[in-house]
């Protein structure tokens, strides 16, 4: 006989704890419909967390009735185990902290007599974090319940023993968490400082209290006496992308998409899609370094999509017809200041002024070539790109390194609660309060030069 957590974990028992049937131990809350609107704290599944939600809220999917929904007890663990196809990166359980109600889409579970929620919880977390759920279920929509496994057999500690290794977990874990948060603040700290240089360089502190008024140019600002103003049109050409045929994918040359430019600021050499192109194609609609491009349409003005290849050669590749493309007369505009400057310019405040916002933020050549350009001299421009290059990559440098030290406690949280919940770890020696992980220790050190 082997049990499930030998199988998922290749753990073998320990010689304290006992063989149970999973349905034993864990079980189904059942009967329990929110009949009458008795209970209306609503609860809902975030990042394997139990959060309340406001019942009276008018966004998102609302039922015709909460009195659908599921009565839970605090000490309950809620699983969402629907739509498994759609990633393989949520969390899919939850621990209880209070009365409330959730949708009857999830499972809501209950410990059986005798065992602690706050261990079975961390067990299947266990589980998740091992992808298991995700080997079971078929169909279009991969979706299992927690009724399909009960049959399995598992090891369990006694009572004490869970709550020693469910308190310890809780510690450990709390300390990991607050690490995780520091060094994703310091993530968010260094892309708005290297944000407000961005801007700060490339407007050189323009104030939106004084009215220019230059070549029939409409701008509320500062600009310094020896810069211009200009529109975009002066400055170099646009384009609208190639109209692509579905037929046309899956050979051929390399195509740059709308979903290329809306998610990436900076195209990477290896772009989505190809397409079937002839060679009057790739001469009208290609790509070469310092081009911009521009999406057409989106649902928001803060969703406007742009995306510079200033630094990137990509060969022979064409672009979609949701696309503009903007090209600089590298003789009046540096590709490596427009990089910077297209994304710090204020170009949210002026698409919102001028694009149709009737529907969908729409975006035309003719609101791009008018669009005011405040530019200094062209040695100037390089002088600000290339000081701005240099402190981008110092940034991302560290931000790499950070994200680097957050996947690794990550890894490290992972590997701790699965150690913990197979009884590979002494909870003795490991979890005795005051004794700290010199590792965590480290980092934390670390966090703080």
């Amino acid at each position: 006989m082997i049990t499930l957590q030998e199988r998922v974990h290749t753990a073998p028992m320990p010689t304290t704890w006992h063989l149970s049937k999973l349905h034993h131990t864990l079980r189904v809350r059942r009967g329990n419909k929110n009949s009458g609107m008795v209970e209306e704290n609503l609860l809902s599944l975030s990042y394997g967390r139990i959060v309340r939600r406001d019942i009276d809220a008018i966004d998102g999917l609302l039922p015709e009735s909460f009195e659908t929904y599921q009565i839970v007890e605090a000490g309950d663990i809620v699983m969402r185990l629907t739509d498994l196809q759609n990633d393989k990166r949520s969390l899919r359980q939850g621990l209880v902290k209070e009365r409330g109600i959730v949708t009857s889409a999830y499972d809501a579970i209950h410990v059986a007599p005798g065992n602690d929620p706050r261990f079975w919880a961390y067990a299947l977390l266990a589980l998740d974090l091992a992808k298991y759920y995700y080997s079971m279920g078929g169909g279009v929509r991969q979706s299992i319940t927690f009724s399909d496994f009960p049959n399995e057999w598992i090891y369990r500690p006694d009572l004490l023993t869970q709550e020693r290794i469910a308190a310890l977990l809780d510690r450990e874990t709390a300390r990991i968490d607050d690490l995780i948060a520091k060094k994703g603040g310091l993530v968010y700290s260094l892309k708005a400082k290297l944000k407000r240089a961005i801007s700060a360089a490339v407007t050189d502190g323009l104030n939106a209290d004084v009215r220019v008024m230059d070549s029939g140019i409409d701008w509320i600002g500062k600009i310094p006496a020896h810069w211009r103003l200009m529109k975009l049109g002066y400055l170099g050409r646009c384009a609208n992308g190639i109209n692509i045929g579905g037929d046309a994918f899956g050979s051929g040359y390399p195509f740059i998409s709308y979903g290329d430019v809306y998610k990436n600021r900076e195209l990477p050499v290896a772009v989505g899609g190809l397409v079937q192109s002839t060679e009057a194609d790739r001469k009208a609609y290609s790509v070469i370094a310092g081009d911009v491009l521009f999406t057409r349409t989106s649902e928001t003005i803060e969703e406007v999509g742009f995306s510079s290849v200033c630094m990137t050669t990509i060969e022979d590749a064409v672009f979609a017809g949701f696309l503009i493309r903007f090209r600089p007369d590298k003789n009046q505009l540096s590709p490596i200041f427009s990089k910077y400057a297209f994304q710090h310019m204020g170009l949210r405040d002026y698409f919102a002024k001028e694009m149709n916002l009737i529907t969908r933020a729409s975006l035309s050549q003719d609101l791009l070539r008018n669009m005011p350009v405040p530019l200094p001299p062209l040695e100037e421009q390089r002088a600000i790109g290339e000081h701005l290059g240099r402190l981008e990559r110092q940034i991302e440098a560290i931000i790499e390194k950070t994200l680097e030290t957050i996947s690794k406690l990550k890894e490290r949280r992972a590997a701790l609660i699965t150690a913990a919940v197979t009884g590979r770890i002494d909870v003795d020696t490991h979890g005795k309060a005051g004794v700290t992980s010199a590792a965590l220790d480290q980092i934390e050190s670390e966090q703080a030069e």
